[in-house]
C-alpha cells in the first residue's frame, strides 16, 4: 500500500502556507515547499517565505536551499524533495507538499519524466561564451537543428532553458522534447491527495494587492538592495523572480517605487492567472473557495475530505 502525500496548490495569495500549517498542526505533518523562489536563501519577503513564528508552528523543508546565484534545477528538487518525504513518513509523520511551481509539484506527484543529466559547468561555459559573441538567435539555431519541437517553444533571449536543451542532448544524445512527452507515464510513488484553493478573480486580486502592498511596507525594496550589493544582479534567473525584478528597475532609476508596485501587482495577477490554469488541468485536484474562510476552516475542510477519501 502506497503512503499518502497531500498536496495543497493554487495561485498566489490564496493562503496555501497557512492552511498547510493548519494542516500540519491537526494531522501531525510536516510541509514541504515546492515553491521555485522559496530555496534561495536572503529571499524572504518578495518570496512570502513562512516566517519564524510559522517556522516554529510547524515544521518546514526545502526553504533556504542555495544561494541566488546558485543554479537549482526541477530534477534537483524532486531529488531532495522525496528525501524530505522519506525522512517524514519514516517519523510516521504525514508530508504536506505545499506550493504554486506547477512543474515542482509535478515532479514529484505528477510523474514527471526528468532526465538525469546532472550540470556540465565546462559545457555551459563554452555555449555561454558562443551566445555572448554570435547571440541568442545562433544558438536557437543550433537546437532547432536537434529538437525543433523544443526550440520552436522558446525565444531567443531565454538562454537558460535553450542551454540546458543542448546540454541534455549533448550528454544523452536525445532532445530534451523526448522527456517532456513521457511525462506523467512514470509510477507515482505516492497515494497522492491534491487540494487547490481558490477565490473569485476580484477577490484574488484584492489579496494580490494587499499583499504586495505588506511587502513594501515589510521591507521588499530594502531586501533587494542588499541582494543587489552583494553583487546579485538583475540578470541572475533568482533576481528576474516576481518582485526581484520590479524593485531593481526601481532601484536602477528605470522608473519611480509606484510604478514597480503597480508593475508587481499586475504582473502577481498575470502569475495567477498561469497558476490557475496549470492546475485546473489537474484532473486530482479538489478545488476549495476560500473566500471568507480562514486557514483553520480550510484546513477542516480538508480534514473531512480526506476522511471521505480514505
Amino acid at each position: 500500500m502506497r503512503e499518502t502525500l497531500v498536496g495543497i496548490v493554487g495561485p498566489t495569495a490564496t493562503g496555501k502556507t497557512a492552511t498547510g500549517i493548519e494542516l500540519a498542526k491537526r494531522l501531525d505533518g510536516e510541509i514541504v515547499s515546492a515553491d521555485s523562489m522559496a530555496v534561495y536563501k536572503g529571499m524572504d519577503i518578495g518570496t512570502a517565505k513562512p516566517t519564524p513564528e510559522e517556522r516554529a508552528a510547524a515544521p518546514f523543508h526545502l526553504l533556504d536551499v542555495v544561494n541566488p546565484d546558485e543554479e537549482f534545477s526541477v530534477a534537483e528538487f524532486r531529488g531532495l524533495a522525496e528525501c524530505a518525504i522519506a525522512d517524514i513518513l519514516g517519523r510516521r509523520k504525514l508530508p504536506i507538499l505545499v506550493g504554486g511551481t506547477g512543474l515542482y509539484v509535478k515532479a514529484v506527484m505528477g510523474g514527471l519524466n526528468i532526465p538525469a543529466v546532472a550540470p556540465d559547468r565546462q559545457l555551459r561555459g563554452q555555449l555561454k561564451e558562443e551566445a555572448a559573441r554570435f547571440g541568442g538567435e545562433y544558438l536557437l539555431e543550433r537546437l532547432r537543428a536537434v529538437d525543433p519541437a523544443t526550440a520552436s517553444r522558446l525565444h531567443p533571449k531565454d538562454l537558460k532553458r535553450i542551454i540546458r536543451a543542448l546540454e541534455v542532448y549533448t550528454v544523452v544524445g536525445m532532445p530534451i522534447s523526448h522527456f517532456q512527452e513521457r511525462a506523467g507515464t512514470t509510477e507515482v510513488a505516492y497515494d497522492v491527495k491534491l487540494f487547490g484553493l481558490t477565490a473569485s478573480r476580484p477577490a484574488l486580486y484584492k489579496r494580490i494587492n494587499r499583499r504586495v502592498d505588506d511587502m513594501i511596507e515589510a521591507g521588499l525594496v530594502e531586501e533587494v538592495r542588499r541582494l543587489l550589493e552583494k553583487g546579485y544582479g538583475p540578470e541572475l534567473p533568482s533576481m528576474k523572480g516576481l518582485g526581484y525584478r520590479q524593485i531593481a528597475g526601481y532601484l536602477v532609476g528605470e522608473y519611480d517605487l509606484l510604478t514597480a508596485t503597480e508593475l508587481l501587482k499586475r504582473d502577481t495577477r498575470r502569475f495567477a492567472k498561469r497558476q490557475f490554469t496549470w492546475f485546473r488541468a489537474d484532473p486530482r485536484v479538489h478545488w476549495i473557495d476560500v473566500e471568507g474562510l480562514s486557514a483553520a476552516e480550510v484546513s477542516e475542510t480538508i480534514v473531512a475530505l480526506l476522511k471521505t477519501k480514505a
